[in-house]
């Protein structure tokens, strides 16, 4: 099964970071954010990719072209230039490269994949944001259903800071919680080919007219996670997920 990764937008507000390489190339630990949410979907089985460059896609390509240089330790010969690996990453992923426009949105770059992706069911998801979801029981979820499109649904990170008083004292403060309630689009998608129906070209944004039709039609369906999710388009939301992975213990680590 494909999963297409939308990695093509400007990521204008982690302008720090951005304006030098695309949002899904800023590393979280020593690697690309890209890397972690492939790595997520790989865990469940799932690692045939697409992933849909836009932005300074020539990066992402780089990245991969030489995917065994980045993530592997090697000899090499500087008589011939050989190299031989001593160890390397172990990923078994077929990964697909491809240009989508550089101002294409969201619903156009899934079009410009429809003759790749084919006629069977397919995932997609974000190339900026990390979640724990079991991606065999959403996909479990999606084939009981049988409706054209899941969405899942995640409880937003707050903005602020969350605090549990007793009168005037402060029994627990917690720095910008994950909140309780409340549910958004948190990407994690999985869609039948009767999607490619309603992206119309490279302006379909695919959280406009396309999902809303589908929720219309009662053909968009909403997996529920209560479990770990955040975006990353912020510098502070970087610098939670880098703080996140120096724990040692990543919420979002499936593999």
């Amino acid at each position: 099964m494909k999963v297409v990764i939308l990695a093509g937008g400007l990521g204008t507000r982690l302008a720090e970071e951005t304006g030098i390489r695309p949002k899904p190339m800023v590393e979280i630990g020593g690697h690309p954010i890209l890397w972690h949410i492939m790595n997520n979907y790989a865990s469940f089985g799932f690692n045939d990719f697409l992933i849909a460059c836009g932005y300074k896609g020539e990066m992402i390509k780089e990245y991969f072209a030489n995917f065994i240089i980045h993530n592997s330790d090697f000899i090499v010969d500087q008589r011939d230039g050989s190299r031989e690996i001593v160890s390397n990453s172990n990923v078994n992923w077929r990964t697909g490269l491809i240009d989508t426009g550089s101002n294409t949105y969201t619903g156009g770059r899934i079009l410009r994949l429809r003759e790749l992706v084919g006629e069977d069911t397919f995932m997609v998801t974000y190339g900026d944001g990390l979640g724990n979801v079991n991606i065999k029981i959403l996909l479990e979820f999606h084939r009981k259903h049988g409706k054209t499109a899941t969405v899942t649904a995640v409880h937003p990170p707050s903005r602020f800071g969350a605090m549990d008083l007793d009168g005037d004292k402060v029994r627990e403060f917690s720095e910008k919680p994950q909140m309780s309630e409340g549910w958004i689009n948190g990407g994690f998608f999985v869609f039948e080919p009767a999607i490619f129906d309603l992206l119309e070209n490279d302006s379909t944004i695919l959280e406009r007219k396309p999902l809303e039709k589908l929720a219309m039609d009662g053909q968009l369906m909403a997996y529920h996670h209560d479990g770990f999710w955040q975006p990353m388009d912020t510098i502070r939301e970087k610098q939670i997920l880098e703080e996140l992975w120096n724990s040692g213990t990543p919420p979002w680590k499936t593999w």
